[in-house]
């Protein structure tokens, strides 16, 4: 067990009494993290003059919850911590007539909203409520709001909320593929990976510390985060976010959840595709026609469910919430074990046994989402609610070609989230606090336990059996405390909106990492010169000792945020971030002598000498680092009146967190949890030195057995962390410009950010040579190690984008009841690395400072699409879409390119092209019909079918470029450049019905 220091824990004591707790007493409980939005603006009479103390009442119309303020005497008003939702705000000032409007409250965002009353006339009219525009123009954030018929209407193959973030200028999202690898359902920004992004549902952070993805449970999954049909609304943040956020250093993703209303109502809805709805693909194809006897379209089966259901208790008071989603997907994976090269030489894989192991296998994928929130109006100054939502997917894959079956993992991933808000606002103070409690779990372990693994090496191929190689169990769980206080009160020189809040997160983990746990024995022909006709292994790999490790982190925040309006069109935002965690690296950690001893007396003979007081820890020489005060700044400019035309610019410095499996878990577990090799004699021959007679009783999965035969064997890696490690950072800057024009809110943006201090994993002992060919090396071997791997913060990346955005948001016309939204996303971007060869990377072989300064293989040119509309002369059809259209990037090539010597490096491989009217590389269409029939029961109830159509043109979006060395002869030149794989399905179609009422 891993612990603090008595310092430490005396210091974040400290924080918590002298910070949080005094907070949360005076909030009477113990919301946060910007998930609601602010209306602000001034009240005037006749003249323009300014009215003060007029009462401004807002009401939620679905949930009848009030919030009210009154005007101060220059007729300013704040309301500050609204739900997200449509509001009835209502004006009223003695001897003037009450001004009544709907506005549109966004999670995030600032709407100002200015109220003109007029003299009372001496008959009164009745009051119309007018809408009012739903356009954000006064903020200096880069943000994208997704909008509730957004995430309703608009199609995503597998209903993941976070695809349409794609909707942002600058953000990217993986693929969801069908049977292609299950890859990573992440999305990344900024020219940065997506360890460097954070998800805030509620307030309340899925910041995956252990392991990579950025979000909780998205580490190599094909899942969803939390329940679609939970998600009322977000806002993508891809720059100069205020100082409230914290552990991200590219985008951040804030979203809303829905609450129960004054009117019971619910949804639910089925999908359903499978393999008759989708098309082959050209390597299919090829396939197909190659082998029209033999070939088989893979099966596959998804159905998509979904139930949502919501209404009070106590109208107006108390109201409730639930939903629930599942993604089932069934599909077979083809084992297919090639003819042996000789009959009968490997005896695991006979021709007896051979047809056993070949034909189509399930691969199913099981998720289940679970949400629940109960929201209270406890009186007209505080508001109370409490959510917990549950996620448990299971995934059996990672088998199938030449590995048998049993080679499955059985990937689990569970999510648990629990969360208690309290708003407490009087006059100009608003003050929320929250508790949270989450338990993230990663839990990949072989499908079919207790078989050792072979894998038998043959000319052009291998084939592999046995139980899966490895067992994790990633668990962590966090006790969060927070409270934000804001005070609109404050006038000096101006308005000012003052911000400050305090965190302290109690995070414990919980590592079990038996990595090779499962023994892999190895066959060949030959080896070593040696004859071993498969009828014994040649060698044995084998990883034992301690797989556990836990650990405990306290990570603390302290922000202060002043939004001060220092006359009427001019904002400006300034705001500064302190974050520190107790335990990010291993502080407590003590270097192993013996590897003390190999680096003292060897350091001068690496390849990269290392400075040894720096990469030997002696337990007390490492210390957290308290240095990540983050500076923000920001305005925005309104050039007229109603604000209409707005320029914008902001700059800040933000910090991110290093992956506490990389760079803690690895460095004690190469060493106490070591992988060892055995060497076997052929059976009947003599073994040599380094190698041991094989016994048939050595084929075995017992631990017993083979810790005895393992002994003190093979070579294992260590791990040398910098004592003075930093956690990465960024520096972002941007200015702009918005224009509301008509119904569309425009904007032009140029956007930059330098990101600095990334870690990496460098190779001490291997380095690129005179030529710059790789690799020299010092060989550790007769010293008892393989590697000497040490991290520095020594990789960088660029990144300088133009982002143009268009929105209309969808909306009903009063006069024809047609309504119709649209958006248009359009990205130039210019991305590039240093020290690592792809945004994301941290392994750097050799080392970084082999890997130059270049370009990243990212697309310069992105446009993204997506429409909402009412068809006017097919009553009760509606259809929607979503396009993306990517432009060439730069691929390094040859062998590969860094490592080809002085004179070949920096050669380009470029793919596609983008002109105008030209053809874009990359493209896909996702297309959605829904047809609505009359409606049923009360009013407001619907019933539809629906009709999705993805990748609509039917698009070969190729990958796996063969960007090695292009070769002398025909072949290889024609290989050269050409693709090896399509990043996206072919067209598919999935059809569906849903019921609202």
């Amino acid at each position: 067990m891993i612990s603090s220091s008595f310092k430490l824990q005396r210091f974040v004591r400290a924080v918590v009494l002298a910070v949080v707790s005094p907070l949360v007493l005076w909030a009477g409980s113990v919301s946060a993290q910007s998930s609601t939005g602010t209306v602000r603006g001034t009240v005037t009479g006749d003249g323009a003059s300014p009215v003060a103390e007029a009462q401004i009442s807002a009401r939620n119309v679905a949930s009848g919850v009030m919030r009210g303020t009154v005007s101060r005497d220059d007729g300013t008003y704040i309301l500050p911590g609204l739900v997200p939702g449509s509001y009835e705000f209502t004006v009223r000032r003695i001897g003037t007539s009450p001004q009544v409007r709907s506005v549109t409250v966004q999670i995030g965002a600032t709407h100002i909203q200015d109220f003109a009353l007029a003299a009372q006339a001496q008959q009164l009219s009745s009051v119309v409520v007018v809408a009012a525009p739903v356009a954000e123009t006064r903020t200096s954030e880069v943000a994208t709001n997704i909008t509730p018929e957004q995430i309703e209407k608009l199609p995503t193959p597998s209903r993941n909320f976070l695809d349409l973030a794609q909707l942002s200028p600058g953000v990217t999202v993986t693929e969801d593929r069908i049977n292609g690898n299950a890859g990573f359902r992440t999305f990344q920004a900024g020219g940065q990976g997506p360890n460097a992004v954070n998800v805030f549902i509620d307030g309340t952070s899925l910041k995956n510390d252990l392991t990579s993805g950025g979000v909780a449970g998205q580490d190599a999954s094909r899942g969803n985060p939390f329940p679609r049909n939970a998600i009322q609304e977000y806002r993508i943040l891809n720059q100069n976010f205020k100082a409230e956020y914290q552990k991200a250093s590219s985008a951040v993703i804030t979203a809303t959840t829905k609450s129960g209303t004054n009117v019971w109502s619910g949804n639910a809805l089925v999908g359903y595709m499978s393999e008759k709805f989708v098309s082959l693909d050209t390597f299919q194809i090829k396939d197909k026609n190659a082998n029209p006897t033999t070939f088989r379209k893979p099966d596959y089966g998804r159905t998509l469910t979904a139930l949502s259901v919501g209404g009070p208790l106590i109208k107006d008071k108390l109201h409730v919430f639930a939903s629930f989603e599942g993604n089932n997907q069934n599909r077979t994976n083809r084992v297919s074990f090639a003819a042996l090269p000789a009959a009968g030489a490997f005896p695991a894989l006979d021709t007896v046994r051979l047809a056993s192991y070949n034909g189509s296998f399930g691969s199913p994928f099981r998720q289940q989402l679970y949400f629940g929130k109960l929201n209270s109006s406890i009186n007209d100054r505080s508001s109370a609610e409490v959510s917990f939502s549950y996620r448990d997917e299971t995934d059996i894959r990672d088998f199938g070609g030449n590995n048998a079956q049993q080679t499955a993992v059985d990937y689990r991933q569970n999510v648990s989230v629990g969360q208690a808000k309290h708003s407490y606002f009087v006059g100009s103070l608003l003050n929320e606090a929250k508790v949270d409690f989450s338990r993230f779990q990663r839990n990949p372990s072989p499908a079919f336990p207790g078989m050792p693994n072979r894998i038998y090496f043959y000319t052009g191929g291998e084939a592999r059996i046995g139980s899966n190689l490895s067992t994790q169990d990633f668990i962590q769980r966090r006790i969060g405390l927070r409270d934000d206080l804001t005070y609109s009160g404050f006038r000096m020189w101006g308005e000012h909106v003052v911000k400050t809040g305090a965190s302290i997160d109690f995070v414990k983990y919980d590592v079990f990492k038996d990595n090779r746990g499962t023994p892999e024995f190895r066959y060949r022909a030959t080896e070593g010169g040696q004859t071993y006709n498969f009828a014994t292994p040649y060698e044995l790999v084998y990883a034992t000792g301690d797989p556990n490790l836990d650990a405990n982190n306290n990570q603390v925040g302290l922000y202060l945020q002043d939004d001060w309006t220092p006359m009427p069109r001019l904002t400006i935002n300034l705001g500064i971030r302190w974050d520190y965690e107790s335990h990010m690296l291993n502080y407590d950690y003590v270097t192993p002598q013996n590897v003390v001893d190999t680096l003292t007396r060897y350091n001068s003979q690496l390849i990269t000498p290392l400075d040894l007081d720096r990469y030997i820890s002696t337990g007390d020489n490492r210390k957290p680092f308290y240095g990540a005060i983050q500076p923000r700044v920001g305005f925005s400019y309104a050039i007229d009146q109603n604000s209409r035309t707005t320029v914008f610019a902001g700059w800040g410095v933000y910090y991110d967190r290093s992956l506490f499996d990389l760079f803690a878990v690895d460095e004690t577990q190469k060493l106490t949890h070591p992988e060892l090799t055995v060497r076997f004699a052929p059976r009947g021959v003599t073994p040599t030195a380094g190698q041991v007679a094989f016994q048939d009783s050595y084929l075995t999965a017992d631990k017993a057995v083979l810790d005895a035969l393992v002994g003190t064997s093979g070579r294992p890696e260590a791990w040398l962390i910098d004592n003075k490690a930093r956690p990465p950072k960024s520096t972002q800057y941007s200015v702009g410009v918005r224009q509301v024009l008509g119904d569309f809110t425009v904007s032009a943006t140029y956007a930059g950010v330098h990101g600095t201090d990334q870690m990496t994993l460098n190779w001490a002992n291997f380095g690129l040579n005179d030529q710059g060919r790789c690799c020299t090396s010092f060989d550790l071997a007769p010293h008892g190690f393989s590697n000497f791997i040490y991290s520095a913060n020594n990789a960088e990346t660029w990144y300088n984008a133009l982002l143009f955005q268009a929105d209309r948001p969808y909306r009903r016309e009063a006069r024809t009841s047609i309504g119709w939204g649209a958006g248009l996303a359009y990205t130039y971007a210019t991305r590039t690395l240093k020290g690592v060869d792809g945004a994301g990377d941290v392994f750097a072989f050799p080392n970084a400072a082999g890997i130059p300064k270049h370009p990243s293989n990212d697309e310069k040119h992105r446009i993204v699409g997506n429409w909402i509309t009412d068809l006017p002369y097919l009553w009760g059809t509606q259809f929607s879409g979503v396009a993306v259209l990517g432009g060439k990037y730069k691929q390094d090539v040859g062998c590969p390119g860094r490592f080809c010597g002085e004179g070949t490096t920096g050669n380009a491989y470029e793919r596609g092209g983008f002109t105008v009217p030209g053809t874009f590389p990359y493209r896909n269409v996702d297309l959605r019909f829904r047809k609505d029939f009359p409606s049923f029961g009360r009013a407001g109830s619907a019933l539809g079918v629906t009709l999705d159509l993805f990748n609509a043109l039917n698009r070969d979006n190729f990958g796996c470029y063969n960007t090695g060395d292009r070769g002398t002869t025909p072949a290889q030149i024609a290989a050269f450049g050409q693709p090896g794989c399509v990043v996206t399905d072919a067209r598919r179609y999935q059809i569906g019905a849903e019921v609202n009422w």
